[in-house]
């Protein structure tokens, strides 16, 4: 019997049962992608995230991967944070990924300080994204990879959206993200990812890579506050650093222990 050990880990979060749950399992080894992808489904949150150590690498502390209940991820901020909070030492840990680039967790007085690219969508027309997602957003942007973003006029309507699951898994691995000016915080969002097993996400770093170019150029500053407005519901705190998107935010651990293969 194999011992692995199991954290989860609220990220985003200042208190427990809000932000994101992620599990993280540190490995000597990769295991076969299928037994990965096993392990995810039977754990069943929005993500695990596996690490092996890379002690040769002058670089990166570790490799790491993300895996949803149905699929592996090309990105997934949420659980990167988790992975910093359970496995750093110093003062940051960096991680090197397979589709992208190098990402850093650093730690700073108010919690962690997370370093993803900051990626820029273009305009473009999407009527069944719409339709499927809901409302009346006034912009419609993309990005390929699978990121489609939604920008509404108020809160009150992203609060309010009642997505069609069905249709929108159809599309795909496809992260739905809409958006808008917010009351209390700068912008908030809400997101959406049913062709990846998860229908709404609670609180999504990825999602903030695309964010944080677009809100930081139409507020005309490179920081801002933003509020993901799902049931959990969790905030993130957002900085513009050239082609970084740096977000800030706070982790707590849930659970520790083994998992026996």
């Amino acid at each position: 019997m194999t011992r692995i050990p199991f954290t989860q880990v609220d990220a985003f979060a200042s208190r427990r049962f809000s932000g994101n749950p992620a599990a993280v399992m540190p490995l000597e080894r990769w295991l076969p992608d299928d037994m990965l992808q096993v392990i995810a489904a039977e754990n069943n949150l929005a993500e695990t995230a596996f690490t092996v150590p890379l002690p040769d690498d002058d670089e990166a502390d570790y490799e790491l991967r993300w895996f949803t209940p149905a699929v592996e991820v090309a990105l997934c901020g949420h659980a990167t944070l988790a992975s910093g909070h359970v496995l750093m030492k110093g003062a940051a840990v960096r991680f090197r990924t397979r589709k992208a680039g190098l990402l850093e967790v650093r730690r700073v007085a108010n919690g962690y300080e997370l370093d993803l690219p900051a990626w820029k969508t273009e305009p473009k027309p999407m009527p069944e994204s719409v339709a499927g997602v809901g409302g009346a957003p006034v912009e419609t942007r993309w990005r390929e990879g699978g990121y489609t973003l939604l920008i509404y006029e108020s809160e009150a309507e992203v609060r309010a959206l009642t997505p069609d699951f069905r249709a929108l898994s159809l599309h795909g691995d496809i992260l739905f993200i809409a958006t808008a000016p917010g009351k209390d915080t700068d912008i908030v969002s809400r997101v959406f990812a049913p062709g990846a097993g998860i229908d709404e996400d609670p609180v999504t770093g990825s999602a903030h890579s695309l964010l944080t170019p677009y809100w930081a150029d139409r507020l005309g500053r490179d920081r801002f506050t933003a509020y993901q407005a799902s049931r959990r519901g969790g905030h993130v705190d957002c900085r513009l650093a050239g082609d970084r998107a740096v977000l800030g935010g706070q982790c707590v651990t849930v659970i520790e222990g083994m998992f026996l293969l």
